[in-house]
């Protein structure tokens, strides 16, 4: 599969790897649909695109996890594009904590339910919902395409990090339970898995905690987020590349 001419959907795409992603894409010459929930930052990432040669780019507002919203959405971009080639599944929130904490036997905190659910609904079930919508429109339209979903070097399980962790391992497991129910249909399923990305979050990071998450990196650097775009741009191209991980970390292990 090429870039060129491509129509990829990109959810998250108006921000950070996401961003980064689509930017990309558009150099290669691709058609884009940007996913994301901020109108302002939304037209910014779809002009920009359009500077760097997209052939065509079109942006939505969606909540990935109102499942009415997505099917309208991949409805939208089924009948503008005539279909999809790439649907790249990158929208996700953070919001860490401990499952507990206890002090001097008495516990002093207990992650709320809708922390955990928060995330859940939006990195678990915001993939399934565009997966499933995505691969409904390649699949009816007979294209043989292709769905990235953006996992994390998390997934095997981080302190503060238990909502998250368990998102990214279930990204994980769908992908490779896709790529096999998928392939009949000539769609391919992969998954990338970042290590520590620099984003303008890290740029706000104290010095001392940039010291400590570069220390876990044998690399001793931020990934950088051309390096996730390089990645998918691989998976894309490589017509026998499914159900699998890249994982893109600088050999870092939590």
């Amino acid at each position: 599969m090429q870039i060129s001419e491509s129509v990829i959907v990109v959810t998250g795409g108006a921000q950070g790897l996401g961003r980064s992603m689509a930017e990309d894409f558009a150099a290669g010459g691709a058609k884009l649909a940007l996913i994301d929930m901020n109108d302002e930052m939304l037209q910014e990432a779809a002009a920009e695109c359009s500077k760097l040669g997209a052939a065509e780019v079109k942006t939505y507002n969606v909540n990935v996890t109102d499942e009415a919203a997505v099917e309208s959405a991949f409805a939208e971009i089924d009948q503008h594009f005539g279909g999809l080639q790439v649907l790249i599944n990158n929208a996700g929130i953070l919001r860490d904590g401990m499952l507990i904490k206890c002090k001097d036997g008495e516990i002093t905190h207990k992650m709320p339910l809708q922390q955990w659910q928060s995330v859940i609904d939006v990195n678990l079930t915001g993939t399934f919902l565009c997966g499933r919508e995505a691969s409904a429109v390649m699949a009816k339209r007979g294209i043989q395409g292709v769905i990235i979903n953006i996992s994390s070097v998390a997934r095997a399980g981080n302190i503060g990090q238990t909502n998250y962790a368990a998102t990214k391992a279930g990204v994980v497991a769908m992908t490779v339970t896709w790529a096999r129910e998928l392939g009949r249909f000539g769609i391919r399923c992969a998954a990338i898995a970042p290590g520590f990305i620099e984003t303008p979050m890290t740029g706000q990071m104290k010095p001392e905690a940039v010291e400590r998450a570069l220390a876990m990196v044998p690399l001793r650097r931020w990934g950088q987020p051309a390096e996730i775009a390089h990645s998918a741009r691989y998976i894309i191209e490589n017509d026998f590349f499914s159900g699998r991980v890249i994982e893109i970390d600088g050999g870092v292990r939590l």
